[in-house]
Parts: C-alpha cells; sequence; structure tokens
C-alpha cells in the first residue's frame, strides 16, 4: 500500500474521520472514501455521519453543505481553494439586486437555486435543487409563481423543457459542461454508430439534443445499469465519472466526449484535491469550514429540499 494512503488510513482513525468524496475525484481519492456520490446522495450521507469529522472531497461549496447540515461536525475541505465556476457566476449581492429589481417591476416568483452555489446565495433562495431532485422540487412550486433558477442556465432549459414550466434564467454555466465540442461528439458517433452517448444535463442544448440519455451521475449509472450486454458509452461529463462506472461495469467501453479547446474536460477546482493534501488536512485539521451567520437561514432551504 502506498505511505501516503497508510497515512491518511491512520489519521482518520485517529481523527475519527469519514471521508466523503464526489464521482468528480481522481479515482485513488474515490477508492479511498468511506462514500462517494453526487451532491445529493452526499449531502443526505453526511447528515447520517456518526464520526465527529468529515472530510469532504470535493468543492467549497458541498463542504459548505456538509457543515450546514452539520452545525457540530468539523468539516474539512483538503483545498480551500477548489471552488465552482457556477457558484462564482452568480455573486450573493448580485443575486440580491436582481431579486429586488423583479420585486419593483411587480414580479411574483420563486427563486430555484441550484446546489452549485454559495451558501450566501443559498440563504436568498426558496429551494435548493441538484440534477437529480431538481424535477420533483419544480413540481412544488405553486403554479401562480414564476420561477428564477439560477445559476445554470443550461439546466434551467432543460427543466423548463421536461417540466413545462417557464422560467427567468441567470446566466450561469460550468466550465466543465460548457466546452464540450458538439463536431468531436457526432464525429465519435460516426465511428461508433451502435454507441450510446449520456449527457448531464449541466450541457448545452447542441450535446443534449445529439444524447441518448440526459441525467446527472447517479441517474447515468442507473441507466448503464440497465444494459446486459457490452456496450460503447460515450460520456458528457466529468471525465472521473467514468472511473466510477468501469469500477461498477466494467463490461462496457467508455469513451469521454472531447472538449473544445482540449481533449480532456476535468474539472481544474475538483483535481486541486490530492492524496497529500487529505494526508496534511487531517494532521492539520485545516482548513475547516467555519460557521457563518447565514448558514442558518441556508440550513432550513437545504432541509426543506434536500431532506424532507
Amino acid at each position: 500500500m502506498d505511505a501516503v494512503v497508510e497515512e491518511i488510513l491512520r489519521l482518520k482513525k485517529e481523527k475519527g474521520a469519514t471521508i466523503l468524496a464526489h464521482y468528480y475525484q481522481e479515482g485513488e481519492i474515490q477508492e479511498l472514501a468511506d462514500h462517494t456520490g453526487d451532491s445529493l446522495a452526499l449531502a443526505r450521507i453526511a447528515t447520517k455521519v456518526e464520526t465527529p469529522v468529515i472530510l469532504f472531497c470535493g468543492v467549497h461549496f458541498m463542504a459548505e453543505t456538509a457543515k450546514i447540515l452539520n452545525p457540530e461536525k468539523i468539516v474539512l475541505l483538503p483545498d480551500r481553494k477548489a471552488g465552482c465556476s457556477l457558484a462564482d457566476s452568480c455573486p450573493a449581492d448580485k443575486l440580491a439586486r436582481y431579486q429586488e429589481m423583479l420585486r419593483i417591476n411587480g414580479r411574483k416568483f420563486q427563486t430555484v437555486t441550484y446546489i452549485n452555489s454559495t451558501a450566501a446565495v443559498k440563504a436568498l433562495s426558496d429551494w435548493i435543487v441538484t440534477s437529480g431532485n431538481a424535477e420533483e422540487i419544480i413540481k412544488r412550486v405553486p403554479l401562480d409563481y414564476e420561477i428564477l433558477f439560477v445559476p445554470d442556465k443550461h439546466l434551467g432549459r432543460y427543466l423548463q423543457e421536461v417540466t413545462g414550466r417557464q422560467m427567468i434564467f441567470w446566466d450561469g454555466a460550468c466550465m466543465v459542461h460548457e466546452i464540450f465540442s458538439v463536431k468531436d461528439l457526432l464525429d465519435l458517433k460516426r465511428k461508433m454508430p451502435q454507441s450510446i452517448t449520456i449527457a448531464h444535463p449541466e450541457c448545452p442544448a447542441n450535446i443534449l439534443e445529439h444524447s441518448d440519455f440526459t441525467g446527472g451521475t447517479e441517474a447515468m449509472i442507473r441507466h448503464v445499469a440497465t444494459f446486459s450486454e457490452p456496450k460503447d458509452f460515450l460520456v458528457a461529463t466529468e471525465p472521473n465519472m467514468m472511473w466510477q462506472l468501469e469500477k461498477r461495469f466494467p463490461k462496457h467501453r467508455y469513451h469521454g466526449v472531447p472538449g473544445i479547446s482540449c481533449a480532456c474536460n476535468k474539472c481544474p477546482h475538483m483535481a486541486l484535491n490530492t492524496l497529500e493534501k487529505l494526508r496534511d488536512c487531517l494532521e492539520k485539521m485545516d482548513p475547516q469550514i467555519e460557521w457563518q451567520p447565514f448558514f442558518d437561514q441556508s440550513g432550513e432551504v437545504l432541509r426543506r429540499s434536500l431532506l424532507q
């Protein structure tokens, strides 16, 4: 066993930590985790953790969510700089001004916010959604209210199409999912005409319209599980997702859809977490997610949206 992994396992036991890892983490981190999952699954798992420490291998808003739902726990994030382009696209002060402008103009709306957002933005929201629960949550919004959907315009447009609810979109997008090349996808489909394309709803419409299945990461896993014969899957999401698919369903072959400017769409924020940083984080018990005043309001919205 690698010496760094041995140190992490020793420190995990010594500090009383549970390791949670998102599907977009490197395979070596997912292998080490006590639990892997998407944002929704990990938020729910975090509320059931019995150890005093949660080491969250993901990005900042995910660790923030774990802390908000578990105020008494120590929540660690291996690299404090592991942010999110979607969360960055929607600053809380800018959203608050936009909401006020809509109210002044007589618009009656509820704000539905993708979980890829800061806690301060969640505190301004009526509902929080993930790609796994968004359709269900949107059904809870009264029909006489408009929906302000923030921050992901691509996910919002997809949800508008599948639910039939008209929405006001914030102009945000995920840097990983926005740069998939539709030309390269079509080239791959021509080379492998029997392949099946699975795409995350954060992708632009021109990728989704050429996909055989659209869904979040948990939905992708469930979909791939339905195929008994070996298949070629073209995967339009963060490429570390393929590690999880290969581990669960090794009989299939998985091919990442290239981006416009690169062959690999790895999230640079997720990639900041490394085994060495996991070790150092446990050893120093830092960086920790510190409690903020607006976490109370964020917690109310998160619990109503994700846990009830």
